[in-house]
């Protein structure tokens, strides 16, 4: 069973035509796969866990087989939506981690195009934002990006891809954090950002770590206790931007094996 989803919320907004009727359907006893498959179609289809054969990589399956093992719970549930909202992308990040196993093959480390990879589609969000809100972000200026720039906000659209955030989601606290890659303004829809987004998953643009820490607690609208300011002063959250190469690990939860 699936935990109760406020799609009012604003990070689910967006997936809510995709992934309310399937968590109805589960919720009236359908198991996951099942009602995945039968509510629009897909890129891939979804089937029970067991369908992985025992050592053989899940990225590999996906690419070999068309399709995507699920669990029940809201990390697949999560996962399949974005496979059914961004099917080119998704697409296009699988083939790469079948390229990269075919080239190095499963081993104790990933590799920096595995590594982004996963960061991306466990934990990253597309933004569009006004140039200032950009160069605010990068440069972790906390105050100026949310306080100062603050009515600049409504002319940015903040979208969360990845699965294990939207999971995490379920149960906001405030250091959840999302890695951002910043989007194009003239993406209007589902699809034009799909389009964008399959065209810049390269192992070249990937292994150079495109992505910004953004704590999404933090987006004016977002949450109720960031209308205080002071909400802004947790420096445990809200980090200075360090001085050396940051880290990709991510507040949103383990990635799927």
């Amino acid at each position: 069973m699936l935990p109760a989803l406020d799609w009012r919320q604003p990070w689910y907004a967006p997936w809510r035509a995709a992934g309310e009727p399937v968590a109805t359907r589960v919720a009236a006893g359908e198991a996951l796969h099942a009602a995945l498959n039968g509510n629009a179609p897909a890129p891939v289809e979804f089937v029970p866990q067991d369908a992985l054969p025992a050592g053989l990589a899940y990225e590999q399956f996906i690419f070999e087989t068309r399709r995507c093992p699920v669990r029940p719970g809201l990390h697949d549930f999560f996962n399949a939506l974005v496979w059914r909202q961004f099917p080119r992308s998704k697409a296009a990040l699988n083939r790469l981690q079948a390229q990269e196993i075919a080239r190095r093959g499963i081993q104790a480390r990933r590799g920096p195009v595995r590594d982004a990879i996963t960061v991306f589609d466990e934990n990253g969000a597309l933004l569009q934002a006004p140039e200032p809100i950009w160069l605010a972000l990068q440069a972790r200026a906390w105050r100026e990006l949310f306080v100062d720039l603050r009515p600049l906000w409504s002319g940015a659209r903040l979208l969360v891809f990845g699965h294990a955030l939207l999971e995490q989601l379920a149960f906001p606290r405030k250091p959840l954090t999302a890695h951002v890659w910043r989007g194009d303004a003239a993406m209007d829809s589902i699809a034009d950002v799909d389009g964008w987004l399959a065209g810049r998953c390269t192992a070249q643009a990937l292994a150079g770590k495109p992505f910004t820490p953004l704590p999404v607690l933090g987006v004016p609208g977002w949450w109720a206790g960031n209308e205080n300011f002071s909400f802004y002063d947790d420096s445990l959250v809200f980090r200075p931007r360090k001085t050396t190469q940051d880290t990709t690990t991510t507040s949103a939860g383990p990635v799927r094996p």
